[in-house]
């Protein structure tokens, strides 16, 4: 069980789960809402274009520099899903 609760605790054994404050989340997340009232077509492009960049950085920075297994197994998943996301529509 204490193997399975390492992988959410970075080497110094506290608890790894969320950071704040995470520059790049609020802005993705301030992006999402911004598209929500956007209705010009060229737009709402150019704002789910930044959307994804943005969280493709924090994925990145996540699976690069993550200070838990978890943040970084999360960080991969979501670069994962934002690649396949741009083939699958």
């Amino acid at each position: 069980m204490n193997n399975i609760l390492s992988f959410f605790k970075d080497r110094h054994g506290k608890w790894a789960v969320v950071q704040f404050p995470n520059t790049l989340l609020l802005t993705w997340l301030m992006l999402i809402v911004i598209g929500v009232f956007v209705h010009d077509n060229s737009l709402k492009t150019s704002v789910d274009q930044l959307k994804n960049t943005v969280l493709f950085a924090w994925a990145y920075l996540e699976f690069a520099k993550g200070i838990s297994y978890f943040r970084r197994v999360l960080g991969g998943v979501i670069m994962i899903m934002i690649v396949i996301g741009f083939f699958v529509k």
